[in-house]
């Protein structure tokens, strides 16, 4: 059977939907695979320092945003250096991996191991390295050479590999999604499912795995407007903590932590209120309205300007107040049909081509035949 090797980055949850993805697909055609975090394998003290630092940058307003469009866009010393130390630490944990299994594909869904994928390709003549990166402009860390096709899921993002590349190879690709949201229930099933009234407006609230934002003020405040709201904490234990003490004030709220029961509560809202991410292609998958909190810097500024330019979404600050206003005039707005993405048919073809570009589309075996 062949092999694939899958590194994923433990920062937020978006690079390991991206992994399992890759994963499922190439399981349907009967290789195996293995997943990998990179943040894992820069050991205890650098994973900390690594999440710590990127906390850091987030939290302070503009930071983060002077980093990503000054440094690590044009690709400048200051951000190659960071590279360089994270290579350094990456390099020799990936060989051990390699070295335990032929591997025929590894596909990097996390910038900081291109790199590191790259500088082993010497010895690794007959693997082939593949990048995946959903953001609508991928910066200089994302694009090395040596890499031999590039997944992404826009035209804007592909001319983006090109500014550093002019002639890489690109594959346009539907995002992929999470395999329960290629079936989600219905409406009126979610619903029931949740204690949600099928006729009172409901809105699905979350910003990612660390919950980014206002969102136990926003939540509560949302639900004392009249709409039942429908909020996730993510992994963030003390916005859950928080949030659920204004449950109590407001029976309208209902409370998740880190849930795999999104595809119901998109079902079941009538709007979804998050940040730029892979989650809007969840939601319009479902066939549901966006509100996109402007909360995520850098990155998360072009993915939001993506979004608003695809339709049928809205951007708010991140105040209480404004998203109140904004979501119960978003809820008066039409909602789109589910997307083309509401199929898995369309990230199938265009995985199957990227793998037909690389040469591996007759080691691939249906039902591992």
């Amino acid at each position: 059977m062949p092999h694939a090797l899958l590194i994923s980055g433990s920062l937020g949850q978006g690079h390991d939907v991206m992994a399992q993805a890759c994963a499922d697909s190439l399981h349907e055609r009967g290789w195996t695979t293995r997943t990998v975090d990179a943040m894992a394998l820069l050991g205890p003290r650098g994973s900390a320092v690594g999440e710590g630092l990127f906390r850091w940058l987030l939290d302070l307003p503009g930071v983060y945003d002077a980093f990503h469009f000054a440094a690590l866009r044009p690709g400048t010393r200051v951000a190659l250096l960071a590279e360089a130390a994270a290579r350094a630490r990456l390099v020799p944990r990936l060989r051990e991996v390699l070295a335990e299994q032929p591997t025929e594909l590894v596909v990097s869904v996390f910038a900081t191991a291109t790199a590191a994928v790259n500088r082993l390709r010497g010895s690794l003549p007959d693997t082939v390295h593949l990048v995946l990166c959903t953001d609508v402009t991928p910066h200089r860390l994302w694009v090395q050479d040596g890499t031999d096709l590039f997944l992404v899921t826009s035209e804007v993002a592909a001319c983006a590999v090109r500014r550093y590349r002019p002639e890489a190879a690109i594959e346009v690709v539907a995002p992929p999604l999470r395999s329960a949201f290629y079936r989600p229930p219905g409406r009126d099933r979610a619903r029931d499912e949740l204690g949600i009234p099928a006729e009172v407006p409901c809105v699905l609230l979350m910003s990612g795995a660390w919950g980014l934002g206002p969102i136990a003020r926003t939540a509560e405040a949302l639900a004392e407007a009249g709409p039942h709201v429908l909020a996730v904490a993510g992994r963030n234990q003390e916005l859950e903590s928080r949030l659920r003490s204004a449950a109590r004030r407001q029976p309208g709220l209902h409370v998740f932590g880190y849930t795999d029961r999104i595809p119901a509560l998109m079902a079941a809202a009538d709007l979804v209120v998050t940040s730029s991410g892979d989650t809007c292609s969840e939601a319009r998958a479902i066939g549901r309205r966006l509100l996109l909190l402007d909360v995520v810097q850098g990155h998360g500024r072009d993915n939001l300007q993506h979004e608003l330019e695809l339709g049928h979404a809205d951007v708010t600050s991140a105040g209480p107040e404004e998203v109140v206003r904004n979501a119960l005039a978003a809820l008066g707005r039409p909602a789109p049909t589910p997307s083309a993405g509401a199929s898995p048919d369309a990230w199938r073809a265009g995985f199957a081509t990227a793998l037909a570009r690389v040469g591996l589309a007759d080691v691939a075996r249906v039902d591992g035949s």
